[in-house]
């Protein structure tokens, strides 16, 4: 339930697919190499296989000179039920694209080190994730760390005498602590909250270590939170983007939320800290002014390429997970902070420097894409690209052009480049999935403006069949976003695809309802403890809108959603006076109260439900908790399918099976697809099929007569 930028949530996707193994898991030489996959597709059409047939391109890292340009694509098999990464090496214009890497083993995070002569990146192969170095071809790999706990993420300082990565420490007492005569009790004992979090119980947090290099050798290690029980990067979705290297290579700026337990489980309230390599000293970046007020998420530090300033991305407002991400510049010898984008009425998603350090460039939704901008340290915003896009990534490729990574609701991740001295001039330079696209026919995508019940104007995107034939009628599907602060861009998913729904013969109307980023902060902040309110009226206004067209069959609507769109989904279940003849709800909350008390992240029901569910003198309390979906079962009528994952500590899979049981108890047709194996997503290749086999045999079910 909790929001992630689009970022965020593909490197943690990336991370899962990689392979990773833990550090005690010894390096198999009998396993499938999984590579790029081939596959013949019929009637032109997306299929669940063809989703997961794509390879999916992940990191990437631009030579010193800009010349050349390595990244990661993971590939799947749905029989082996496994995932593989391997490295890519290409010009700066896409021509040469080399495979860099044939082992079975996972190999990912590439840099350029040693002036560009060689690629550094993570791999398994000797039993544990380590630091390997290989030439550019491929040639000579060679190991270069030996570190005990295994690596997560690594970044050489500029001068590369020294290397930063991240590695799990150990978090709080085990059982057998306690009693080391009960050494295989499976029993945990527990004191405090924050004792579970994402898909884990937490036993272990990831520290920041740094080390010597000598130029073959990874030295001895310094954790530099050393006896301190805090997270850097921080749980679930931080990596080494969360860390940096000052300029002279003596200072490390990183990102720690400094509580535990219960008041961490209640906070967003992050920092940023300059740690020094030579005498171990630490500065807390944000709070050197007591008058400052950047109390939520600061993240994700920066240093400008002179070493005078640093940047980092910063909400204001403590316990609001989804607050406007801000583009925060300080200057380091006076302390003077900057906003730079507070002219973008939307969150800064990614950035990064330019090469004069008078100007920054970022990724950020407006009205339903993410385009690529530029800010000067004065705050003056332009934009740079058009489009129905989503642009996802930026960074320096050289001092023309910028390097991103873009998708579609019509088209996978590929990488491009952006020359800045022309609007909207861009180019890729990838061709990862071409021989699967080119067998696909994809419906037409169009934005589509409704009024709501208030008067106001809502962008909606609505994706068509490819073979629409505007003399018919088709089932239609409301999408609910989840989040409930995630915005309806042009979003490319291998599990919630617009484009296979629209496949399988329904229209599918997607509503930038309020709660959403993009249209500035009253819409975004309007559904906060109002959960029941505008945004649901929302959703009502895009379905009827669209069933007035004579295309659309207004006696087989389905409504769809996952988190808070499941909450959705069982909210509307009860209020939606007949309109629709089928429901799926994934990973949603059905009983408010109980969601307070068995969610990790209790910043999120604070902020968004305005409480517990026990001050009975909260108006906005009693108005969040009036609006629980458990409150109107008796008005079920409509059947619903509920999945759920057992590994979900955001939204407990107890929640799914108790939507399931009313609907049973009261007489509902009603499936439950329960996954014991899979957190808040479904990442594994067969779920993963199995989700979109039972997803679309209940939506034919009950929307397709014919298929009865």
């Amino acid at each position: 339930m909790k929001k992630t930028d689009l970022m965020t949530m593909t490197a943690a996707m990336m991370f899962a697919a990689s392979g990773y193994v833990n550090a005690d898991t010894p390096a198999n030489t009998d396993k499938p190499v999984i590579g790029k996959q081939e596959i013949r597709i019929k009637n032109k059409k997306l299929t669940p296989e063809a989703l997961w047939a794509m390879g999916r391109i992940g990191s990437s890292s631009v030579s010193p000179d800009g010349k050349q340009i390595a990244y990661t694509v993971s590939y799947y098999s749905v029989k082996e039920n496994k995932s593989h990464t391997v490295i890519y090496v290409m010009n700066a214009d896409g021509t040469n694209n080399l495979l860099l890497t044939h082992t079975a083993d996972s190999e990912v995070e590439p840099t350029w080190i040693k002036g560009g002569s060689k690629i550094a990146f993570l791999t398994a192969a000797s039993g544990s994730m380590q630091i390997w170095e290989m030439n550019p071809d491929g040639s000579e790999r060679k190991q270069l760390s030996s570190y005990e706990g295994g690596i997560e993420g690594f970044k050489f300082s500029p001068d590369e005498s020294k290397v930063l990565f991240i590695s799990q420490v150990k978090y709080g007492q085990r059982t057998s602590d306690i009693y080391p005569d009960l050494d295989k009790a499976s029993g945990k004992v527990i004191n405090d909250l924050m004792y579970k979090h994402w898909d884990e119980w937490v036993e272990n947090i990831p520290h920041p270590f740094v080390a010597s290099f000598d130029g073959n050798q990874v030295g001895a290690a310094t954790d530099i939170l050393k006896d301190e029980p805090y997270e850097s990067p921080m749980k679930p979705f931080g990596g080494i983007e969360q860390l940096a290297w000052s300029n002279d290579s003596k200072q490390i700026a990183y990102t720690c939320r400094k509580k535990t337990g219960l008041e961490y489980s209640v906070s967003t309230d992050s920092d940023i800290y300059l740690y020094n390599t030579e005498t171990g000293e630490t500065r807390n970046l944000c709070k050197e002014d007591a008058t400052d007020k950047n109390l939520g998420y600061d993240t994700n530090p920066k240093f400008s390429p002179d070493g005078k300033s640093i940047a980092w991305q910063s909400m204001e407002r403590d316990g609001y997970e989804s607050d406007r991400n801000r583009l925060c510049v300080m200057d380091l010898k006076s302390g003077e902070k900057t906003y730079v984008t507070e002219a973008f009425q939307s969150g800064v998603d990614d950035y990064c420097w330019a090469p004069d350090g008078k100007t920054l460039y970022f990724v950020g939704v407006w009205h339903a894409t993410s385009m690529v901008h530029s800010t000067n340290l004065k705050g003056e915003v332009k934009q740079l690209t058009d489009g129905m896009y989503d642009y996802t990534s930026v960074a320096m490729l050289n001092n023309k052009q910028l390097l991103t990574k873009r998708h579609s609701l019509s088209e996978a991740d590929e990488l491009f480049t952006v020359d800045l001295k022309k609007k909207n001039a861009v180019t890729r330079i990838t061709k990862e999935n071409d021989q699967i696209f080119s067998q696909l026919q994809m419906g037409k995508v169009e934005a589509r403006w409704t009024k709501t019940v208030d008067g106001k104007d809502m962008l909606s995107w609505v994706v068509y069949p490819a073979n629409f034939n505007p003399n018919k009628k088709y089932p239609t599907l409301l999408f609910c976003q989840g989040g409930p602060q995630s915005p309806v861009s042009q979003f490319w998913s291998y599990r919630w695809n617009l484009q296979l729904m629209a496949a399988n013969d329904y229209i599918i109307i997607a509503p930038n309802r309020r709660g959403l980023p993009g249209f500035g902060m009253e819409w975004l902040e309007d559904i906060s403890t109002n959960y029941g309110g505008h945004c649901m009226n929302d959703y009502l206004s895009a379905i009827d809108d669209i069933a007035k067209e004579p295309y659309v069959d207004k006696d087989r609507l389905g409504c769809v959603g996952a988190s808070f769109g499941g909450y959705s989904v069982y909210w509307l279940a009860g209020h939606h006076n007949k309109r629709f003849k089928a429901f799926i709800a994934h990973d949603g909350f059905f009983n408010m109260e109980q969601q307070y008390l068995e969610t990790e992240e209790l910043w999120f029901t604070n902020w968004d439900l305005g409480g517990a569910y026990w001050e009975k003198n909260n108006p906005a309390v009693q108005r969040s908790y009036a609006n629980s979906p458990h409150l109107f079962v008796d008005k079920w009528d409509t059947p619903i399918l509920c999945i759920h994952g057992e590994k979900d500590f955001r939204i407990l899979a107890s929640q799914g099976m108790a939507a399931f049981n009313a609907a049973k108890l009261r007489g509902v047709p009603a499936q439950l697809l329960i996954f014991p194996d899979e957190n808040h997503w479904v990442l594994k290749p067969q779920n993963g099929i199995l989700w979109q086999r039972t997803f679309f045999a209940w939506l034919d079910k009950w929307l397709k007569p014919e298929n009865k």
